[in-house]
């Protein structure tokens, strides 16, 4: 089958760092799913993978993002039937969706938004699953519809994970919600997701927050520059807050949180799967829930740009974009 991998860890500017190659399909047994892709996603992970793992003997084959079409199940699936077309982000020790044919456990699989092409169904899993349980796992908010005194502040809110989470928080909770954004495209952006207020993270924060009385920050979703931003948080939190990271600082002063009694929490959405952990059927139910809200139409998809086919050429192109950090949204890819 057709894939796209790479055999060592390059700079996406060599012309080497993702290649097309040729692999041997694989067969679906347990609780395993063989999906044909139909299309993909491309996150900040798959640039970190391709840049710090290096292949053991053979190719490796990225990407934890897919819509596409059960062609076989394993003899203890009990969830899904060949022909359902699927959506999920993967598991980070298997390989990767950047592939004709995946298999993956049918406990991190929902059936796709029915409202949505295939392209856009790709650009939600991995996104979505880090959102939903950074929000509800981690920061533990109340899903109402009632108006409610929470406070929350995302950092780097333009991205692929801010800009599920932004609408997440609008639909679901009955939290005052602060984005933050630098370019008045990405302004735009999240205040059309529902960010009720957008303050400029290339300016001091802490000034920009107060101005806006809405009371302190209850919560913090930080995406992006953490290391940076830990004074900030505890300036502008409210005792005994919650702070949820998805980044990889060198280093975090966690005394700075003791005198507000700010709890600290990592969301890493492929600690289920990689460890197998008693519930990692919560990321079907979670993908599941998120696809009744999209055909709902109370949240839409987050493509920010179709790149094309599934090819090693254009997967240089979005991982580019990525490592530049000048994508909005979603990247996608479709068909090879």
């Amino acid at each position: 089958m057709k894939a796209v991998g790479y055999t060592r860890s390059l700079a996406i500017v060599d012309e080497n760092a993702l290649e097309d190659i040729e692999v041997e399909k694989p067969s679906a047994t347990g609780t395993d799913l063989l999906v044909k892709i139909s299309a993909i996603a491309v996150n900040p992970v798959d640039c970190k993978i391709r840049q710090r793992v290096e292949p053991q003997g053979q190719p490796k084959i990225l990407g934890w993002d897919a819509v596409g079409v059960v062609e076989e199940v394993g003899s203890d699936v009990t969830a899904f039937a060949v022909g359902d077309r699927v959506y999920y982000a993967g598991d980070l020790t298997r390989q990767g969706t950047n592939a004709e044919y995946q298999l993956v456990d049918e406990r991190i699989v929902a059936i796709a938004p029915k409202s949505l092409s295939d392209s856009e169904a790709a650009a939600l899993p991995l996104t979505t699953i880090t959102a939903y349980e950074l929000l509800f796992d981690h920061l533990l908010l109340k899903q109402q519809q009632e108006k409610s005194d929470e406070v929350v502040l995302v950092v780097g809110a333009a991205g692929g994970v801010g800009s599920i989470m932004l609408q997440l928080l609008k639909v679901l909770t009955g939290a005052t919600v602060i984005a933050t954004a630098s370019r008045d495209e990405t302004k735009s952006w999240v205040k059309s997701l529902g960010a009720d207020h957008v303050i400029d993270h290339s300016k001091p924060m802490a000034e920009q927050i107060k101005a806006l009385d809405v009371g302190q920050v209850t919560h913090v979703a930080s995406l992006t520059n953490s290391e940076a931003n830990i004074e900030m948080f505890v300036e502008v939190m409210k005792p005994r807050g919650r702070l949820a990271l998805i980044d990889d600082p060198e280093s975090i002063d966690v005394s700075k949180l003791k005198q507000k009694s700010l709890s600290l929490h990592w969301e890493f959405m492929f600690t289920r799967s990689m460890f197998k952990t008693d519930d990692m059927i919560e990321q079907h139910r979670l993908l599941k829930h998120v696809a009744d809200l999209v055909d709902s139409k109370k949240i839409k998809t987050t493509v920010g740009k179709h790149l094309g086919k599934i090819n090693a050429e254009n997967l240089i192109t979005a991982h580019k974009q990525l490592e530049a950090g000048t994508a909005v949204g979603k990247l996608v890819l479709e068909g090879f």
